[in-house]
């Protein structure tokens, strides 16, 4: 039978970097029953599949997930791909695009394997949405809406925003709550985590659960972790991301590049580093001591998190060698130019290195593109290359020209 450790010791793990419980002493009783009981707790996360790429800032809610897990309770980790059609209207300020299922499943295929970098995947369990939402008939969709008022979906700060402006709001936004919610009936959720921005999503969870005669759920909502820029959150689309599978140089080159005022908030909620830890840290920050060495210490301990210490000494090595011996390594990539002159963006476009023409002109402008070391300054203009010539986009990309025997 499984062991669980007491209430004591399972609370302080729980507590630690939580924004709020909602309410604690629901979560008190539903550990001491499962306790008694050596029952787990049914521990619900709900992953929207409308991008298929995690990023560190993912792992704040999936690291809490993983908690629960050692704990020894069931972590389910539902894939949103139905509900992702309707798009979750979280932080919008006008309707958001659908998606197909089949986009949103293609979306999901990889989720499975970058959660796992941080949940147990032997000890978890997976649902697609659409497994009872997508079967569900109109009248079943009625009976689920007459369980809540309009007048309190538009309570939800978006929504009464967007009233208030005159900007429309789909009937079918308003029922994102609402399938979200169905979700943690069909598992019988104990505890939902999610960001801080999800609250009222998992709220409804709660009252949609005793409308079905379950006992409600405990939210546990968790920080958002602002991204590179220190301003907005951590999202692809606004290129201020670390990718959970991004390598070892990339992971601790973005991590040096971020504010100093953002160290601490980074150790908090990007690491596995201890309250005693934090504030020897934070003492170290308050004395006097530069920055740049407690940041070093930072981007190896995020590294190691997801590449052991292997990758620390592959990070560190590589930092040396390209930006304090200013050397090129030995691993980059190479791309075919054929014989003539080579276009600028076209070679950094077509390598993936860069996304448009429009942001090569940008980094151009911002003196971010060099050739064998010096600086280009034109945009149209012609490159004459030779074999084995390299392009340095930013500060950690590098690009090697092959010519055409």
């Amino acid at each position: 039978m499984e062991r669980f450790p007491s209430l004591n010791e399972q609370m302080d793990i729980i507590r630690r970097g939580v924004e709020e419980i909602i309410p604690e002493e629901e979560l008190v009783k539903k550990i001491e029953k499962s306790i008694k009981t050596r029952q787990p707790l049914r521990i619900k996360l709900g992953a929207d599949p409308s991008r298929p790429d995690l990023h560190i800032g993912h792992a704040v809610v999936l690291g809490k997930m993983r908690e629960f897990q050692d704990l020894g309770h069931k972590a389910v980790l539902i894939i949103g791909d139905f509900t992702a059609m309707i798009g979750d209207p979280t932080g919008r300020s006008k309707t958001r695009p659908a998606l197909t299922l089949e986009e949103t499943k293609h979306n999901a295929r990889s989720y499975f394997d970058q959660a796992g970098i941080v949940l147990d995947r032997e000890h978890l369990e997976i649902h697609y949405n659409s497994e009872w939402l997508d079967g569900m008939h109109f009248k079943d969709i009625i009976s689920l809406s007459a369980h809540y008022t309009v007048a309190r979906m538009l309570e939800r700060d978006d929504f009464s925003k967007r009233f208030e402006k005159g900007i429309a709001i789909s009937i079918h936004e308003l029922l994102y709550p609402l399938a979200q919610a169905y979700d943690s009936v069909a598992i019988r959720s104990d505890i939902e985590l999610g960001g801080t921005d999800q609250k009222f999503n998992l709220l409804v969870g709660r009252d949609i659960q005793r409308e079905y005669d379950q006992e409600p759920q405990v939210i546990l909502t968790m920080p958002i972790l602002e991204g590179l820029d220190g301003k907005e959150k951590m999202s692809k689309s606004l290129d201020n991301y670390i990718g959970l599978t991004e390598s070892p140089e990339e992971m601790f080159g973005k991590t040096l590049s971020i504010n100093d005022d953002m160290i601490m908030r980074y150790f908090e909620l990007a690491t596995n580093a201890t309250g005693e830890e934090l504030e020897k840290y934070k003492t170290r920050m308050e004395s006097g001591e530069n920055p740049r060495d407690i940041k070093h210490l930072l981007a190896e301990r995020i590294v190691e998190k997801y590449h052991q210490k292997a990758g620390v000494k592959q990070a560190k090595e590589h930092f040396q060698k390209v930006f304090i011996d200013k050397d090129i390594p030995d691993d980059i990539p190479g791309i075919r130019v054929g014989n003539e002159e080579v276009l600028l963006a076209k070679v950094l476009v077509e390598s993936g290195l860069c996304q448009s023409g429009g942001e090569v002109k940008r980094l151009i402008a911002q003196g971010g593109i060099y050739l064998n070391g010096e600086r280009i300054t034109t945009y149209a203009a012609p490159l004459f290359v030779k074999d084995g010539d390299v392009l340095k986009v930013g500060k950690r990309k590098f690009l090697k020209l092959l010519k055409d025997q």
